[in-house]
């Protein structure tokens, strides 16, 4: 397969829909492109729509989508902010190749965002704070896949992703939903004893309390620029001096 130099990198969110090509080093190469996420958005919606947004951005080599779910084997296992069931088991990576004609790789958003943030050092965790709350696990500069805990119950009936999810901050204001989030890296620093958590989603910049030294608030832009990593590993970035 051909090196990759032009990485078309898709962002499939809750809220939006972002597209951008970047170079093997992670750089915008153009400007990106955004659209809102239209409501109950089914695979036979999205395919099309994700082909016309990136039709402005140029020519591109691979592509890289990252997705607000499981996603495993270049199929979709489970799509909680999109509305509908449709999306269980569908094949979305070989869907997009056969639409685009360039290879294709399909992986979690904050797995995307983790390619860009993490430095390869020990255990690092990725919280993607948007729409609900995305995880992302590196041990040693290696991504540890489908470890997602936005499920797992914290309160009552409560999941991490409603916990802090968008909704809910809608509901309880930004300054309880921040003693909530508080409250979450402190439940994850405890229990994984992480060497450096990174928060990124669009809600990362309402946090407005201190963070601790090894947490650090990470520019959301990094789920794009991640796309190049999914081709160009870490050490093979390293090699080469990128």
């Amino acid at each position: 397969m051909a090196a990759a130099r032009r990485i078309l990198a898709i962002d499939i969110g809750g809220t939006g829909l972002k597209a951008a090509i970047v170079g093997p080093d992670g750089r915008f190469l153009v400007d990106r492109v955004r659209i809102k996420t239209p409501s109950n958005c089914a695979p036979r919606r999205m395919v099309p729509l994700l082909a016309d947004l990136v039709k402005p951005l140029g020519a591109f080599d691979h592509v890289t989508i990252g997705f607000p779910g499981v996603v495993k084997r270049g199929h979709v296992i489970s799509a909680p902010h999109l509305g509908t069931g449709q999306w269980h088991g569908f094949a979305l990576e070989r869907a997009m190749q056969k639409r685009l004609g360039k290879p294709v790789k399909l992986l979690n958003d904050a797995d995307v965002q983790g390619l860009a943030a993490m430095q390869g050092d020990g255990l690092e965790l990725v919280c993607t704070l948007g729409t609900g709350l995305g995880t992302a696990w590196f041990r040693d500069g290696e991504l540890m896949p489908h470890m997602d805990l936005a499920h797992l119950t914290i309160r009552k009936k409560d999941d991490f992703d409603c916990y802090v999810g968008d909704r809910t901050r809608d509901k309880i204001g930004n300054k309880r939903w921040n003693k909530r989030v508080r409250k979450l890296i402190g439940v994850l620093e405890t229990v994984f004893a992480y060497d450096h958590l990174y928060l990124g989603g669009g809600n990362s910049t309402r946090i407005d309390f201190s963070l601790p030294r090894n947490v650090t608030i990470i520019d959301n832009d990094l789920g794009m620029s991640g796309g190049a990593f999914a081709w160009v590993p870490k050490n093979a970035r390293k090699k080469r001096g990128i």
